[in-house]
Formats: C-alpha cells, sequence, structure tokens
C-alpha cells in the first residue's frame, strides 16, 4: 500500500531536481559582460562594413567567360553590436538576382579569432575571417586549393577580389567587386518585435 506513494515521491524529487538543475546552472554560469563587451570591442573593427553598398563586380565562368552583375550589399549590427549581419546580392542586366548570400561575423574572445558564417547558392559553412588595416580577408579550403577573399574599405568605396590560391603557382583572379557606400542603415536591428 506504501509503494505507490513511495514511487510518487520518488517522480516529484526527481522532477524537482530536473527543473532545479537549468536554473542552478543559469545561477553559476559566468557573467556575460566581458564576453559581450570583447565582442563589440573586436567588432568595431569592422564598422567600416555597415550601410548599404552598390557597384559593378565581375565573375569568371567555368568556360572562362567575364560575367558582369550589379552587386549590392546591406550590412549592420545586431545583438547590441556583438554581431555583424551581412546580405549580398547580385543582380543580372534585367534586375533579375542571380546571387544571393547572407552572412553572420563573431568573434570568440577565448580564441581571438572572428569567423564568417555563411549561406549561398544552397551551401553554407563557417570560415576563418581576419580583419585588416582596412578591410579583412578571409578564406574557402578547397582541398590542396585555397579561395581568398580579401577587401579593402575605405572612404566610402569597397573594394573585394577573389582568388583560387594553389600551391607553388601565382594566384589567379576570379571575381572583384568595386562597390560605393549608398547610405546607412538600420537592418537588421530595425522592426524588433515589441513586448505589446
Amino acid at each position: 500500500m506504501f509503494r505507490p506513494l513511495a514511487c510518487v515521491t520518488a517522480s516529484l524529487a526527481a522532477v524537482a531536481i530536473l527543473v532545479a538543475a537549468p536554473a542552478q546552472a543559469q545561477a553559476q554560469s559566468p557573467d556575460p559582460a566581458p564576453r559581450l563587451a570583447a565582442q563589440k570591442q573586436a567588432m568595431a573593427r569592422l564598422d567600416a562594413m555597415d550601410g548599404v553598398w552598390r557597384g559593378p563586380a565581375w565573375t569568371l565562368l567555368a568556360d572562362g567567360r567575364k560575367h558582369e552583375l550589379t552587386q549590392t550589399e546591406r550590412i549592420g549590427p545586431l545583438l547590441d553590436g556583438a554581431i555583424k549581419v551581412l546580405e549580398g546580392r547580385g543582380y543580372e542586366a534585367d534586375g533579375a538576382t542571380s546571387f544571393n548570400a547572407l552572412g553572420v561575423i563573431s568573434y570568440e574572445p577565448s580564441t581571438d579569432a572572428f569567423t564568417l558564417h555563411s549561406h549561398a547558392m544552397s551551401q553554407k559553412g563557417d570560415f576563418s575571417l581576419k580583419p585588416t588595416a582596412d578591410g579583412y580577408v578571409w578564406e574557402i579550403p578547397a582541398g590542396p586549393m585555397v579561395i581568398r577573399y580579401t577587401a579593402v574599405i575605405r572612404d566610402g568605396a569597397w573594394r573585394e577580389i577573389g582568388e583560387r590560391v594553389m600551391p607553388d603557382r601565382p594566384p589567379m583572379q576570379f571575381f572583384e567587386m568595386n562597390l560605393k557606400r549608398v547610405s546607412d542603415s538600420a537592418w537588421p536591428a530595425a522592426g524588433a518585435v515589441a513586448p505589446r
């Protein structure tokens, strides 16, 4: 007769432990303020990217022909400046979108490393990004080859080239964009859902 009561008591004790464990873990987690401050400070190195950009671009097709398009970028901070969100679009002469990419740049204080998390043309990946004095470099490992993008952003102009880099060979450029800053942008932080 006491057996069912013992089972109910044991079950209630287990539920109490399961409910209390996340609350205790949250109470013991480290203060996020120092990490957030480090992330915001590091991401400020890339503030020149923020805004709306537009300009000509070209890429080499598989058959070696140069394909020209209009490239746009809209970029802004999110999470109070702890990350940067990017959307790039490539437009054909008739206005059709032929390229669309979304990226998030973040900084990890424990390793002093920037990462670009990218989604483009049904592919995704995480890539090392290194800020420079006036832009950045990021790379995609591709077997013995590395695809390297190098950007220089200064005085409202953004030039970025893409190169295929093979061991013991000179880099081969396959992409270039030359953008001008069009305006500021409240994207992506604008339009947050209000509490009421």
